[in-house]
């Protein structure tokens, strides 16, 4: 997860919404991600969606079975869409998303049986350190916005 969050710092150096993932094989990091959506201009491009299409690469295979994703937020609805089709058996998350979490918050897509692979989750880790960065970084851009609008 301390990689997960270093990923995070560089969303958060580039302006985005600091999110960092990446995934590991026999204790080996085979993929990273980081939120690039303003950067590319892409909605797609989530941090969990990065890592999976670098981790697939790497393996030559669409299918990460035995992996572990790290991430720092919980995953919205296309990332965990994302995480089941690539078979991931393990998904850890350091905070929750109450507004878009599809891990329990909103929805839960890592147990719907209806879904032919289940997820095992576990969410909690570094949870102070992956929230207090996104609490500091929506802080910090709520102030900007402010100031923008007092200097007109």
């Amino acid at each position: 997860m301390q990689q997960a969050l270093a990923e995070a710092d560089i969303a958060e150096s580039l302006g985005e919404v600091p999110i960092g993932a990446v995934i590991v094989l026999d204790g080996q990091i085979i993929g990273r991600g980081h939120n690039l959506r303003e950067t590319s201009q892409d909605p797609t491009t989530h941090a969990e969606v990065i890592a999976i299409r670098q981790a697939a690469k790497q393996l030559g295979s669409w299918r990460l079975l035995d992996c572990t994703l790290y991430v720092t937020l919980e995953p919205c609805v296309m990332c965990m869409g994302a995480i089941i089709l690539a078979r991931i058996p393990q998904l850890v998350f350091g905070c929750r998303d109450p507004k878009a979490g599809a891990v329990g918050s909103i929805y839960n897509f890592s147990e719907d049986e209806r879904f032919n692979h289940q997820v095992k989750v576990r969410e909690g880790i570094l949870q102070q350190e992956c929230s207090a960065q996104l609490s500091h970084f929506f802080r910090q851009l709520r102030e900007q916005k402010k100031e923008q609008k007092n200097q007109k």
